[in-house]
C-alpha cells in the first residue's frame, strides 16, 4: 500500500474533473469517453500500454490536445473543451495545469536559472527580481542550488529534468503533469528525478503522472489508472491495481516488471 494513501488531503478546494472526454485522430479513437476525478493533494498514476492513451489525455487536461468532446473542471464549474476556447480560456487552463515533458524542453541558450524565470516574468507578471528570488529557491527545493548558472549543455539528464520540474513549478499551478518524466533517462539519473517527485508528493502537491515504473506507482501513487485503448479499465488504489487478479492487468504487471 502506498505510504501517500494514509496521508490527509491538505487543499480544500475542488476536485479537476473529466466529464465525456473524446479524442480522435482520423479513424484512430485515440480517447472515448473518459470521466474522471482527481482528487487534491493527491498523486495520480496513469498506466497502461503504449498506445493506450494516457499521454493524449494528459495533453487534453492541459489542453496542449483540444478535446472533440467533453468537459473539464478545474474546481470552478465546467469547461466545453470540444467546441471553439477562447485564447483567455486556454491561458486559464494551461496556467493552473503545467505540463513537465520526457525531453525536457529546456532553452539551450538559457541558463537554469533563466529557464525557470521566463515564464513567471513573461506570463504570470513577475518583477524579474521577485522571478529570480523565487527561482532560486525553487531549484534548491530540487537540489539544483549549485546549478543556477548551468546552461543545459552542462548539466546530465536527470539535472535537466529537475530544472524542467523547477520551471513548472515557478508557474505555482494547481495541477502538475508529468508524461513519463524518467523515460530518457537511464536508471540512476531516473531515481534522482523519482525522488524529486516523491518529495512533492509528500507536499500534498496535486499531480498527474504518466509512467511505465510500477515501483513509482506502488511507492508513491494515491491513486492508479489503468488505460485500455482509450478507455479506463481499472481505477483504484495502487494496492487493488496490484493485487487484482483481473488477467490483463496481471498480465501487464508481468511484462512490464519484467523490463
Amino acid at each position: 500500500m502506498s505510504a501517500a494513501a494514509d496521508r490527509p488531503r491538505t487543499d480544500g478546494r475542488g476536485p479537476l474533473r473529466l466529464s465525456g472526454i473524446r479524442k480522435t485522430f482520423g479513424d484512430l479513437v485515440a480517447l472515448d469517453d473518459i470521466s474522471l476525478e482527481v482528487e487534491r493533494g493527491r498523486t495520480t498514476v496513469l498506466l497502461g500500454p503504449s498506445g493506450s492513451g494516457k499521454s493524449t489525455l494528459l495533453r487534453c487536461i492541459n489542453l496542449l490536445e483540444q478535446p472533440d468532446a467533453g468537459r473539464i473542471d478545474l474546481g470552478e464549474g465546467p469547461i466545453d473543451v470540444g467546441g471553439r476556447l477562447s485564447q483567455r480560456t486556454l491561458r486559464t487552463v494551461r496556467s493552473r495545469s503545467t505540463m513537465v515533458f520526457q525531453q525536457f524542453n529546456l532553452f539551450p541558450h538559457l541558463t537554469a536559472l533563466g529557464n525557470v524565470t521566463l515564464a513567471p516574468v513573461e506570463s504570470r507578471g513577475l518583477r524579474r527580481a521577485e522571478a529570480e528570488r523565487f527561482g532560486r529557491e525553487t531549484l534548491a527545493k530540487v537540489g539544483l542550488a549549485d546549478k543556477v548558472d548551468a546552461h543545459p549543455e552542462r548539466l546530465s539528464g536527470g539535472q535537466q529534468q529537475r530544472v524542467a520540474i523547477a520551471r513548472a513549478l515557478a508557474m505555482e499551478p494547481d495541477f502538475l503533469l508529468f508524461d513519463e518524466p524518467t523515460s530518457a533517462l537511464d536508471p540512476e539519473l531516473a531515481a534522482e528525478v523519482v525522488a524529486v517527485l516523491a518529495d512533492l508528493a509528500a507536499e500534498d502537491r496535486t499531480m498527474v503522472v504518466v509512467t511505465h515504473s510500477l515501483a513509482f506507482a506502488r511507492q508513491v501513487a494515491d491513486r492508479v489508472v489503468f488505460l485500455e485503448e482509450g478507455r479506463i479499465l481499472q481505477d483504484g488504489s495502487p494496492a487493488e491495481f496490484f493485487e487484482s487478479q483481473d488477467a490483463r492487468l496481471r498480465r501487464f504487471r508481468d511484462v512490464i516488471g519484467s523490463v
